[in-house]
């Protein structure tokens, strides 16, 4: 379910007059709209605010955006509001009397985030720019999708507001409703259509935000739609909370299956199996095993270099040109269990490099820089080349290649391959020799695997479900 999109059709729908019925006999958006024009020119009279500057009018016949239920009416913003008001422009503190809100408190789905807070002392400021409960900020400049995203001020806790942001006092209108106007398709078009672009910025000021065109509707019926919206957001942020429990779940979930599969308790030990000692014993009849540490009976504790023979591609070298040219494979073209085959490169590999370079089908390839241990496994028909960043992991005796893809994963997730180097890290042959490693009995690392990818099929099922 894409909850973004079904919280914009309940703010579209509430803008519309669709989310709640009319009532007749509530009483008009004109008789409110008289009230409100009295009231302001109360608060003028009595200097507590500004008259605003009327903009000219471009023609005598205004443009209304869409059609209205009976009963409602259109009026621009300067019409149902205080003045618009620009916030202090003083630098602000780490510690101070009062927290100053700026644009990056400001969220995208009309409330205010109290993270990352910086503060004031100043007293001037404090007087000037204190908000009041439902008082509404417009950011005013920002980037181009995010430029005018308009939150409500509940008073959470005391706060002043900074310059990019503008102050929306409404005046017997319910500032939730205006703030469900703001935060709709139609606002957030509005602004598209009106913003000024720069440089990595927009902006839109305060003169043209006194412009915005709002659908008002009966006072009794914003009250009604106020309380519709409010309980399907809430719902909505219940099965956005769900979704995002249930895939952190997935993840975990995942996590726990790879950790029981690598310490051998995701599937029975069957003492019928070969033990692991045997397949080692296969590259080194005198072999002698150590502890098997934490692992079962049958299993063996090593190290990489036991069970993989491992070499990484050739360096690029523009000045050499010797050779063949081969398609051949960078870090980039290597993610978790998949390649990405959209830019294959091409260089010359002379015929003694080959034997080194060349991926053919079930070698494990792992990334040596960038995302360090990223892994997949060569599954086509063909051969490739490597370029030097990439480890080619080709096993010694039998083994169950897709276990050691796992183990890569759960090695990974678990921060147990690091790397070094001078700025860029790396995961260097002899780092990756001496990675510690698990080595099961081979038909129990099959049966692992086989498990493994049951579990993660019903896992993948449900967050494909979620995606939907």
């Amino acid at each position: 379910m894409d909850t973004k999109a079904l919280r914009q059709k309940i703010l579209d729908l509430a803008i519309h007059g669709k989310l709640v019925p009319q009532d007749p006999n509530d009483e008009p958006a004109s008789v409110l709209l008289e009230r409100i024009k009295a009231e302001k020119e109360r608060l003028i009279k009595e200097g507590k605010i500004k008259r605003s500057k009327k903009s000219a009018k471009s023609s005598d016949t205004p443009h209304y955006p869409y059609l209205l239920p009976n009963g409602w009416e259109w009026c621009n913003l300067e019409d149902i509001v205080c003045e618009l008001k620009y916030g202090t422009s003083e630098k602000s503190l780490s510690v101070g009397k009062i927290a100053v809100l700026r644009m990056g408190n400001i969220t995208n789905v009309g409330t205010i985030d109290y993270s990352n807070l910086v503060y004031s002392s100043n007293n001037e400021d404090i007087k000037l720019y204190s908000l009041e409960k439902d008082d509404l900020l417009f950011n005013r400049t920002n980037s181009s999708e995010w430029v005018g995203k308009t939150a409500i001020y509940k008073k959470e806790q005391p706060a002043i507001y900074a310059g990019y942001l503008i102050r929306i006092r409404p005046i017997l209108i319910f500032s939730d409703y205006l703030n469900t106007v703001m935060n709709s398709s139609y606002y957030r078009n509005w602004c598209y259509n009106v913003k000024t672009d720069a440089v990595n910025q927009s902006n839109i000021n305060a003169q043209k935000l006194s412009q915005l065109m709002i659908p008002i509707p009966p006072l009794k019926e914003q009250e009604r739609i106020v309380v519709e919206v409010a309980k399907w957001i809430s719902l909505i942020d219940t099965i956005k909370n769900s979704k995002e429990d249930l895939q952190t779940t997935i993840k975990q979930a995942k996590s726990k299956i790879l950790n029981l599969a690598i310490h051998g308790k995701l599937v029975p030990q069957d003492p019928n199996d070969e033990p692991a000692i045997e397949l080692l014993k296969r590259i080194n009849p005198d072999f002698t095993p150590c502890d098997n540490g934490h692992y079962p009976v049958g299993w063996i504790e090593t190290i990489l270099g036991e069970l993989f023979s491992h070499n990484t591609g050739k360096a690029l070298n523009s000045s050499n040109k010797e050779g063949i040219f081969k398609d051949y494979l960078t870090t980039s073209n290597v993610y978790w269990n998949k390649f990405d085959f959209t830019a294959i490169k091409q260089m010359p590999f002379k015929e003694s490099e080959l034997n080194k370079c060349t991926v053919t089908k079930g070698d494990l390839l792992v990334c040596e820089g960038g995302d360090i241990g990223r892994s997949a496994i060569w599954n086509y028909d063909y051969d490739i080349c490597i370029q030097n960043h990439i480890h080619r992991l080709r096993p010694k005796i039998d083994l169950c290649v897709p276990f050691y893809y796992y183990t890569f994963a759960y090695l990974k997730e678990n921060n147990l391959i690091g790397g070094k180097g001078i700025g860029l890290l790396g995961l260097s042959s002899n780092a990756l020799h001496k990675i510690e490693m698990p080595l099961p009995p081979l038909a129990e690392q099959q049966r692992i695997v086989q498990k493994i990818e049951e579990l993660f099929s019903v896992l993948d099922n449900i967050q494909n479900a979620l995606e939907v």
